[in-house]
Formats: structure tokens, C-alpha cells, sequence
């Protein structure tokens, strides 16, 4: 199985790097396609990543594909990989905002997942919502989860609006904790606690917690 990783960002560097370090893919099997020559230039010096410079060759080359492009590029690209797709691939989508049906109609492929991280993936500690399409089949779903928990772990939900929903509770959740944690630090420090020692205080209680 190859997979494909088409932007090559934050987030989807992130689940590269994730995936690549995964028992799940195979040595060269996962591929990166990002339209700036120069950050192909920078992931070619890492041996793990087979890089591409021609997106057709890429998406042909691929059984599964993520997508992890800004949501205001994904008119251009659904339009540049449209006529590459088979129907035996399956998309999986970590576009914030863009529906299965979108992607469905824009691109004609009906095997589409759609996937909401959060940013605690970037240090493995991620946790990421998805729901499909009918036409993912029960094996395809298991081989997108594992993908998936490469940064952390997954979630299954019935339908989109729990990735909605789930926005609110893991997305938006972290800067709750970092406010909190910062209200303790200074908290810490107004009673006397050395800068040191109020870190210690805070960031043990909540790994013990």
C-alpha cells in the first residue's frame, strides 16, 4: 500500500512523519507532493520520504491519498487531480471546512474520508475525528485509522457533524489547558515560587493528573 501525502505543511508534514515512523507502511512507500519546489528540495534530504516533483505521477503511483492543502487551494487541486483518480482510490481529507460531498462532487471519487486533527499530533499525542463516505469499505476505514493513530490516536464518528463538534472539544480544547496552566504558572509566582519551581509545580500536576 503507498500513500500519498499531497501539501506538505504543518499538519501534513506532521502526519508524514507520523506515518513514516509507523509499522504500517512499507520502506519508499510513502509519497510527498508539495507544489513549492524548494520544500521538496528540503524533504529529498530525508531518506524516509520518496518525494515527487510531477503530482500526476504521484496520485497515479498511490493507493490512498491525504489531502492537507490550505482549504482556499482545494478548488485548484481537485481540479488538477480529478482526471489522474481511479475509483479504486481512496481520498482522505484533513481539510478543515471542506464536506464529503464537496470533494465527492469536485473530484467524481466516491471512497472519501474526512479527517479533523487536532495540534497535539505534532508531539504524538493527537487526537483525530473521521467519518467516510458508504463506499469505504470496512478494510479501507482499518487501513486509514492506522494512518490516522500514526500521531496519537483516532476516533470513528457517524457523520460530519461530530467532526464539527469535535472541533470544540479537542481543537479548540489544548489553548483551554495552556490558559489554564498559564493562570497556575502566575498563580505559582505570585506566591514566591521561583520561575523554575512553578513550572515544575504546574506541569507535574497535570502529567499526574
Amino acid at each position: 500500500m503507498k500513500v500519498l501525502m499531497i501539501g506538505a505543511g504543518n499538519m501534513g508534514l506532521t502526519f508524514a512523519e507520523g506515518m513514516v515512523d509507523s509499522p504500517h507502511i512499507k520502506n519508499k512507500h510513502l509519497l510527498i507532493y508539495d507544489k513549492s519546489e524548494d520544500v521538496r528540495q528540503q524533504l529529498k534530504e530525508d531518506s524516509r520520504f520518496c518525494v515527487y516533483d510531477d503530482i500526476t505521477k504521484a496520485v497515479k503511483h498511490a493507493h490512498i491519498i491525504f489531502l492537507a492543502v490550505k482549504p482556499y487551494h482545494c478548488e485548484a487541486l481537485f481540479e488538477e487531480i480529478k482526471p489522474l483518480l481511479s475509483s479504486q482510490q481512496v481520498l482522505v481529507s484533513l481539510m478543515a471546512g471542506i464536506t464529503l460531498d464537496y470533494i465527492v462532487n469536485a473530484t467524481g471519487l466516491q471512497k472519501v474520508v474526512r479527517a479533523m486533527p487536532n495540534l497535539p499530533a505534532k508531539v504524538s499525542k493527537g487526537v483525530t475525528a473521521f467519518t467516510e463516505t458508504p463506499a469505504v469499505t470496512k478494510i479501507e476505514q482499518i487501513a486509514v485509522r492506522n494512518l490516522l493513530d500514526s500521531t496519537g490516536t483516532s476516533i470513528h464518528v457517524e457523520n460530519e457533524d461530530f467532526i464539527n463538534k469535535s472541533t470544540g472539544i479537542s481543537g479548540s480544547g489544548p489553548a483551554y489547558v495552556f490558559y489554564f496552566m498559564q493562570s497556575m504558572l502566575d498563580a505559582a509566582l505570585k506566591m514566591g515560587f521561583s520561575q523554575h519551581d512553578s513550572k515544575v509545580l504546574v506541569s507535574q500536576t497535570f502529567e499526574g493528573a
